[in-house]
């Protein structure tokens, strides 16, 4: 059964509510075995055992979390050949601007040569019902490419 890893920092509640939406859009596809680590102990096996990663963060200070950075760090170079042609997709959270955040992510995730198979998913401010919508339907989106 593919599996999908989600790769999140989740340090607050706005970001707590859009991990449960990606759970419930990743329950969405049948046959999908969902893996949710956060990226302070996710690691190098727990993505060579994906089929597929989705990463979210809160944007900070216009960069990714630490977190996640560090998760990068850990994984870059043991799963630099391995994961070639990953399919990914990510949501980043911010108060007002999230640019560089998933400026960032793309930067190393193109580094890594993963291949991006959704939009990349910005939001601002409290998550709203159509927020949590966008969150379930990338979810899924990213499941559905395993």
């Amino acid at each position: 059964m593919p599996r999908l890893l989600v790769v999140h920092h989740t340090p607050s509640p706005s970001l707590q509510a859009v991990l449960e939406a990606v759970r419930e859009g990743a329950a969405m596809v049948e046959e999908v075995e969902l893996d949710v680590r956060p990226a302070l102990s996710a690691g190098p096996a727990d993505l060579l055992a994906a089929d597929g990663v989705l990463l979210g963060t809160p944007a900070n200070i216009g960069y990714m979390s630490g977190a996640l950075k560090h998760f990068f760090d850990t994984v870059y170079y043991p799963c630099l050949d391995a994961t070639v042609g990953l399919p990914y997709g990510v949501y980043v959270h911010g108060n007002d601007d999230t640019a560089g955040a998933l400026r960032s992510i793309s930067t190393i995730a193109g580094a890594l040569r993963w291949t991006q198979v959704a939009a990349p998913l910005s939001l601002t401010g409290t998550p709203g019902p159509a927020d949590l919508e966008a969150v379930r339907e990338l979810a899924a989106t990213v499941a559905v490419q395993l």
